[in-house]
């Protein structure tokens, strides 16, 4: 069984995962912040399928990018409650969540990165990374995906559909739910049975750039 959140933008999720079945997902809301909702929303979720946080064999969570708070907490609650049971934790990228919805061999996922600029990556029909996940222009990000049919897949690609050049003008678009935990999860499943999941201490966040106060700190 694994127990998988993403807290890493304003829309969130969590779903329960049992023999390769989806149980449950549930959508959050939250533009404040997941910090003071998450834990009812777990006991709620781990409630209605008369389970307990120790019947959980295994922990996974979006670990970016994305929001900076919005990961940390994250983060800061499956390694606490993995530490509390003493299971590993898998850590998956939003990036490749939304790639779990794409059907094509080149699968270019992209989001919203602020300041205009997203956060993108191409991954492969088994969901590997063919093209490293990065963070620039969207047209920037264009010219540095690789020649053959790319299908783009996003949870909103409104914003990115006009900047489009001739060359992917007929590429297909698939739009990505905004729930991504049921993928988190599924995703986790595969890492785990294949020993990749890790101690709590292990996981780390996948900011792919650098937090506001990094980037305009100046030492004094």
């Amino acid at each position: 069984m694994i127990l998988a959140i993403d807290t890493t933008h304003e829309f969130g999720s969590i779903a329960l995962l049992a023999d390769g079945e989806l149980l449950d997902e549930m959508l959050l809301h939250a533009e404040d912040g997941f910090g003071q909702i998450l834990y009812g929303h777990l006991q709620r979720i781990l409630d209605r399928h008369g389970c307990r946080v120790e019947d959980i064999e295994c922990f996974a969570t979006a670990s970016g990018p994305g929001s900076f708070t919005g990961v940390r907490v994250g983060l800061a609650c499956v390694k606490g409650l993995a530490y509390a049971v003493s299971r590993p934790v898998v850590a998956v990228s939003n990036l490749q969540a939304i790639a779990a919805f794409g059907s094509g061999p080149l699968r270019a996922t992209v989001l919203d990165a602020r300041r205009g600029e997203i956060y993108g990556a191409v991954y492969g029909a088994d969901l590997n990374l063919v093209a490293p996940e990065t963070v620039m222009k969207f047209p920037r990000w264009l010219e540095t995906l690789p020649v053959g049919p790319v299908e783009f897949v996003s949870t909103d690609f409104s914003p990115f559909r006009a900047a489009l050049w001739t060359r992917f003008e007929a590429a297909p678009v698939v739009e990505a739910p905004r729930a991504l935990a049921g993928a988190i999860a599924r995703i986790a499943r595969v890492k785990f049975q294949e020993g990749l999941a890790v101690d709590p201490a292990e996981v780390d966040a996948n900011y792919v750039r650098r937090s506001d106060a990094e980037l305009f700190w100046k030492e004094i």
